[in-house]
């Protein structure tokens, strides 16, 4: 088993509230170690640009800063896409920086796409390589929860509820787009704590006539508002995925089905003015929630000790309150971990009385 020494540390994809406190345990716990941590600036791009962008991390100048315990990713990240074509060509790249830079392994905070794709980068550059799941979609395989997920919660629950005062204010029906991709985690889990009337997600199908059957029967309890949240990868009721812009490498980024809703809610139903707000990218901020901030820690402290152990090519996750570790591999043929219809959380929507779909 060859000594680790060196170690470089990115994020990779959107950012999310938690990725500093997790570059932060790596470095207290590496350098306990004796090894030299990297930062490697904006992903990959940091080792395959020339020159080469990254900074040496210790306690001094980041663990033991304010930066430790804010959102974002100090490092920047890289959120636009591969080509399957390019693959092999920025590998290459990534390898001549690593060597470079004398790396024995890599720690990847990133989602499962992200991971498979770092994994094939270190494997031809012959580093060892741990990953550490993070999305506010919460849609990693396997891990019970990714880091930033409990902060997206916390923020979007804190918006229903600001929203909910004009909502009152002008006897109004309010829809809140959600982020989540064609994950209904966050939209679903944000709409039980902030008390929606109905809850849009992709995994449910839902009709026209269903929400506003919902809305009559709000209307009739004497209260003249409610809170409507659709998650942005929910289809149309025609089956069609809307998408309001495209990422770098032309892939189509879901977005536009609150306002969608809006016009045809209130083209077909009278009883509320219904207006809508996207809360886009304000999901990703937010001070890191306890959950986030406990999670990260262990999970780099994990990610260390694998490395200090010779692991490789496994990610670190979270199952029945235990922290362990997996095959990126097994990672990987899971898929994309959608909303369990027969979940707690499901389970108790329908029981509170929220309209989530006809199931």
């Amino acid at each position: 088993m060859s000594e680790i020494k060196k170690i470089g540390i990115l994020t990779s994809g959107g950012d999310c509230s938690g990725l500093n406190v997790a570059i932060s345990g790596v470095v207290k716990a590496a350098t306990l170690k004796g090894w030299t941590v990297y930062g490697i600036h904006n992903g990959t791009e940091g080792l395959t640009e020339r020159p080469l962008s990254y900074e040496i991390l210790t306690l001094q100048n980041f663990s033991d800063t304010p930066w430790s315990k804010t959102a974002g990713s100090y490092l920047g990240s890289l959120n636009k896409g591969i080509k399957p074509e390019q693959m092999d060509e920025i590998a290459e790249k990534f390898g001549e920086g690593a060597r470079e830079l004398g790396l024995d392994a890599v720690i990847v905070l990133g989602g499962d796409g992200s991971m498979n794709v770092l994994k094939y980068y270190c494997n031809k550059a012959g580093i060892k390589m741990i990953g550490l799941p993070k999305t506010i979609d919460n849609d990693t395989p396997i891990t019970d929860f990714s880091i930033g997920f409990q902060t997206a919660c916390q923020v979007c629950m804190e918006a229903v509820d600001n929203i909910d005062t004009t909502a009152r204010s002008h006897h109004r029906a309010m829809i809140i787009e959600m982020m989540g991709r064609d994950a209904g985690h966050l939209a679903l889990q944000s709409a039980i704590a902030g008390y929606a009337d109905v809850c849009l997600i992709p995994e449910i199908p839902y009709t026209l006539d269903g929400i506003i059957n919902k809305l009559e029967a709000v209307k009739a309890t004497g209260r003249t508002h409610a809170i409507i949240v659709v998650s942005e990868g929910i289809k149309t009721e025609t089956g069609e995925v809307l998408s309001a812009a495209k990422n770098l490498v032309g892939e189509k980024v879901h977005g536009g089905i609150g306002d969608y809703l809006t016009n045809l809610l209130n083209e077909k139903y009278k009883g509320f003015q219904i207006r809508c707000t996207r809360l886009g990218h304000i999901q990703r901020s937010g001070h890191p929630v306890f959950g986030d901030r406990i999670m990260a820690s262990v999970f780099a402290a994990k990610a260390i000790d694998l490395l200090a152990q010779g692991k490789t090519n496994v990610m670190v996750g979270l199952s029945h309150g235990e922290v362990t570790s997996y095959p990126l591999e097994e990672v990987v043929a899971a898929g994309t971990k959608s909303v369990d219809l027969n979940s707690s959380y499901v389970k108790a929507a329908k029981l509170l009385g929220m309209y989530i779909g006809e199931i």
